[in-house]
């Protein structure tokens, strides 16, 4: 698409918000603040993730103007208040990008870390490269590496990055295979728990189970969120192929019928591997 066209549709969309937001627009748009649209921003961003997932580039579009939506909303209500502009937002992370890549835009004024003299090659230099700059030229640092992991991200989410910014300092299990016999050990203690009776153990050794978990699946290169919401999907589709057959039978869904219901939950599993 041509840049013209794309400005075009970008200033089209800045101006329906200034609209919605200004006299004789919208009671609801003039309503919201940064504060109600916060979660607003972050169911949009979880469709877009589960439109991806299925692969769905129709669905895919659309989320992803939601998220457009609520960006460029929140960056003109702060507008509003004076804070700063929508144009200071993109300016910003350009810069942010250029300053962050100066195997690709050039040298980065200030930044003389060893991957600034030669072309980063592979995707493991430039994230080093990227954490460099962060840290010694934006001055990102606190009194923990693990300072910069927001704590307003879902725990899945904020786990595999706390195992990251951890194995970044040699913190780490060698391989996937050496973390199996700390997943038997959680385990073992999650069930002693349960046979303990002692609730506020129980939901400690669970949670220690999970993060071990998440360690597997970043050593696998799998992201444990995402692999969660594809289960979701599943379990989803399944059981809603159960209640059409049931509905279908006549039948009612619970325990008595149980065997009733699995068969037809194994008819779904069948149908999808077809």
């Amino acid at each position: 698409m041509e840049p013209t066209k794309v400005q075009e549709a970008f200033e089209r969309l800045y101006q329906i918000i200034i609209k919605l937001r200004g006299p004789g627009g919208c009671p609801w748009d003039i309503e919201q603040t940064p504060l109600t649209l916060r979660e607003t921003l972050i169911e949009e961003c979880y469709e877009t993730v589960e439109a991806i997932t299925d692969g769905d580039t129709s669905h895919i579009c659309e989320e992803l103007g939601d998220v457009f939506l609520n960006v460029i909303m929140l960056s003109y209500i702060y507008e509003q208040q004076n804070d700063f502009t929508l144009e200071t937002v993109l300016d910003k992370v350009s810069d942010k990008l250029i300053r962050r890549h100066p195997h690709v835009f050039g040298q980065t004024e200030g930044f003389a870390g060893p991957d600034s003299r030669d072309r980063t090659d592979t995707a493991d230099k430039v994230i080093s490269q990227w954490d460099h700059i962060k840290q010694k030229l934006e001055g990102r640092t606190g009194d923990s590496v693990l300072d910069g992991v927001s704590a307003g991200l879902p725990s899945l989410e904020r786990a595999k990055k706390l195992q990251k910014k951890a194995s970044k300092c040699g913190f780490d299990w060698d391989s996937a295979d050496s973390v199996w016999p700390k997943l038997d050990e959680e385990t073992a203690e999650f069930r002693e728990a349960i046979a303990a009776g002692d609730a506020d153990k129980m939901e400690d050794e669970f949670g220690d189970m999970l993060f071990v978990m998440v360690n597997i699946a970043r050593h696998l290169n799998i992201d444990p969120g995402t692999a969660l919401t594809r289960s979701n999907l599943k379990f989803t589709r399944r059981f809603k192929h159960v209640e059409k057959e049931m509905k279908a039978a006549g039948l009612p869904m619970n325990k008595e019928t149980q065997e009733k219901m699995e068969l037809f939950w194994q008819e779904a599993k069948a149908q999808e591997k077809r």
